[in-house]
Formats: structure tokens, C-alpha cells, sequence
């Protein structure tokens, strides 16, 4: 509209002073602070072991058996599948925020299933029948847990099959024509799409790993308790992204949760009352009123230097360009596969890091690539053997670039 105010101008730096404080990076935070971390937009756990780096660039001093006692024992951390259809790591009191709202309504599509389509045209199923379908026997998870991905997928499929019409089970149990034939069917194939939708709903999350595979169970014989979804879920949901990636729009609230325009401006409205106008490089975003004091304020850097992993949620801003303004170095940091960590000084990214196995032995060979003059070669090398530490490796190799 010709007359909404366009809001005040902010800078690039007070958007990233704003952004590491609400990600919990502008300082070392202690262990009574963990769940505040986590909870600020989950972490995503995807390749394995990524929401550990997140949590341990913000909570130093929580090591890899005190994260596996919060995920594992205490189970005051919960990981299941979440915005994006990503496996997200976050606390087991927040499932309003990070599962039941992300629940369609309408005709709005569920989150992360429109490859499915392949596979139920193959079968000739509808969406909701193979959904209900795979509901109706999920259920055996409140008194099951079963061990890897591929296990899960397929024993539900077979479980499926008694539910699904006579002359559509042959087909539904052929090879799957998306990969991996040899170990996994069509069915298997849908029920992997569909395990999202069942995610949002309480009926599967994330067990204690075995060795290389995760476990599956439901939220009820997990944590002991009843899923039941939160009427607030929603305004939570949207408030955890306006605080972490404000100034922001709808659209790059469709862009984070993975969903579909019209989910994201449905719940948008849900905090239309609560917004702030503001301009960013001649483009109109919002904030929460209640962060305008806390964004307009001077930008402070208290750490300078972070070592962040691939997929650290700091780095899920689709602003790009407040992270780093050259397109051809953003491809560096945001790749199709295997995203690199990232080099950010006073909040903006200004290189890319590795630390891969070496040879037997030989600990982990780290090698980083600098875009910009004046980064400590001794301070990297300083977090970089703090990171190795915390991994519990050496660093053998050490090259910076």
C-alpha cells in the first residue's frame, strides 16, 4: 500500500550484531543456557553430528557426553523431523513451535512431500489415503523402536500393504525408481515422504543412535507423555524466526519452513500485530516491535572470530547478502551438497574452513580459504584445535589460504 510506512534504514551491521545475539553467538554461553540456545530455532542435525557443532559454538563448555546425556537420558532435547522435512535437534517442550504448527490447514500442502507424487501415480493412490493408511499403523511405534532409515521405511510400507487395495499391492511393493532399488520399494519410497507429515503429528521422532544408523520410535514412548499440540504453536513458531532472521517477509518465511506461500503468510498474519516496519537496502522487511531497541542499537562484537559448521542455523539467513555481498562467493558457502563451515568475523562471512580425517593417525587435516586481509592465522588455528578438541582429534595438518 502507497501509505504503510517504509520504516527506518538499517545497516548491514546492525542486522548482523542483531542476528549473532539472538543465534546465542555474540558470546560463550554457559550450560545453564543450553535449552535457551537450542530453542532459538532448533539446529539442524543433517549431515549427522552438525546441531553438536552448533551447540558447542555457542555452549563451549558442553562436551559430546553432556550432549548425548541431554538428547539421550534427559531427554530435555528432542530430535525429529521439523521445518524443511530436516532432522532439527531442539527442546522436547517446544513441539508446538517446531512440529504441530507446521501442520497444514485447508488445502495448504504438508511440508516436504511433493516428490511423492512419482511414486503414488506409479501405485495409483491418492495423498490423504496413503497418509490415513500409514497412520493406522505408525501407532505400533508407541511400543517399538526400530533401527535405521531404511528398516523403518520399509517395515511400515509392509505393514501398509493389508490396507491397501488387492490389485495395488504388487506395485507398491516393486523396486523403487528413485534410488537404491536393491533396498528399497516403491512403498517404501511414499512412506519416507509421508514420515514428515507423521513427524509434525507426534507419531515418530529420533531415538538414541546405534553405531552409524539412527533409532525411530513415537514422541509417546520417547519421552513418556502424550503428543498434544499447542493452539500457539504458530505465533511461537513465527516470533523464533522474526528474532533470529528479522528484518524478514513472508516470503522468506516460506523460504525457511520449507512450506508453501500461503502457510507462511497464514501464520505471518499470526503476528501482524506485533510487527515493525523497517528498510534494508531500498527493500521493506520486519522486525518484532519488541527487538526494535535491540536492533537499533549500536552493533557489538564481543567474539570476532567464529569457526561455524556447514549447516550452523546462523547460516540459514535468506538475506544472503548480509552475510556476504559477492553472489560468486555465497555459491562457495551455499552449495547443492557438503556445505563447507564458515569463517565469520564480526558476523559476516569472509571465508571457508574443512576438517576431514587425515591419514591414519594423523588427525584431522583442516584447511581454510580466506576472502578478505586481516584474519588471525593464530586465532583460526586456535579455534580450530579448540574444535578438534571437542571432536576429540588432533589437528594434524593446518593450512590457511
Amino acid at each position: 500500500m502507497k501509505n504503510e510506512p517504509k520504516g527506518r534504514e538499517v545497516t548491514a551491521e546492525q542486522i548482523r550484531s542483531f542476528r549473532l545475539r539472538a543465534h546465542h553467538l555474540d558470546r560463550e554461553y554457559g550450560m545453564e543456557e543450553v535449552l535457551e540456545a537450542a530453542g532459538a530455532c532448533g539446529f539442524q542435525n543433517s549431515p549427522p553430528g552438525a546441531w553438536e557443532t552448533a551447540l558447542w559454538n555457542r555452549v563451549p563448555s558442553c562436551g559430546r557426553e553432556e550432549m548425548e546425556r541431554l538428547l539421550y537420558r534427559e531427554k530435555s532435547l528432542l530430535q525429529a523431523w521439523s521445518l524443511r522435512g530436516v532432522p532439527l535437534v531442539f527442546p522436547a517442550g517446544e513441539t508446538g513451535a517446531f512440529l504441530s504448527a507446521l501442520i497444514p490447514q485447508g488445502k495448504e500442502p504438508w511440508i516436504y512431500t511433493r516428490g511423492i507424487q512419482l511414486a503414488l501415480d506409479f501405485v495409483g493412490l491418492e495423498f490423504e489415503e496413503t497418509l490415513e493408511a500409514l497412520r493406522q499403523v505408525i501407532g505400533e511405534l508407541d511400543h517399538q523402536t526400530l533401527v535405521s532409515k531404511t528398516e523403518l521405511d520399509q517395515t511400515l510400507a509392509e505393514r501398509m500393504l493389508p490396507l491397501l487395495p488387492e490389485e495395488k499391492r504388487p506395485l507398491w511393493s516393486q523396486p523403487s525408481m528413485y534410488g537404491n532399488p536393491e533396498k528399497q520399494t516403491v512403498g517404501g519410497v511414499a512412506v519416507s515422504f509421508l514420515l514428515r507429515p507423521c513427524a509434525f503429528e507426534g507419531r515418530v521422532v529420533f531415538g538414541e543412535r546405534k553405531g552409524a544408523s539412527p533409532s525411530f520410535t513415537s514422541y509417546e514412548n520417547w519421552t513418556g507423555r502424550p503428543f498434544e499440540a499447542d493452539g500457539d504453536g504458530g505465533k511461537k513458531l513465527v516470533r523464533k524466526f522474526l528474532h533470529c532472521y528479522g528484518p524478514a517477509t513472508a516470503d522468506m518465511l516460506a523460504a525457511w519452513l520449507g512450506c508453501s506461500g500461503v502457510q507462511a503468510r497464514r501464520l505471518w498474519k499470526l503476528v501482524a500485530g506485533e510487527l515493525e516496519p523497517v528498510m534494508f537496502q531500498g527493500k521493506r522487511a520486519f522486525i518484532l516491535a519488541e527487538d526494535g531497541e535491540t536492533l537499533w542499537g549500536k552493533p557489538v562484537f564481543e567474539r570476532q572470530l567464529l569457526l561455524l559448521g556447514g549447516h550452523d542455523p546462523y547460516l540459514d539467513q535468506r538475506d544472503r547478502q548480509v552475510l556476504q555481498p559477492e553472489k560468486s562467493l555465497q555459491r562457495q558457502i551455499w552449495r547443492t551438497v557438503a556445505n563447507p563451515g564458515v569463517v565469520i568475523v564480526q558476523g559476516k562471512a569472509v571465508g571457508i574452513w574443512t576438517a576431514v580425517q587425515g591419514g591414519k593417525g594423523k588427525g584431522l587435516r583442516f584447511q581454510a580459504s580466506l576472502w578478505e586481509e586481516g584474519v588471525s592465522r593464530n586465532a583460526i588455528r586456535e579455534l580450530a584445535e579448540a574444535y578438534g578438541a571437542f571432536r576429540g582429534e588432533e589437528i594434524g595438518e593446518f593450512e590457511v589460504k
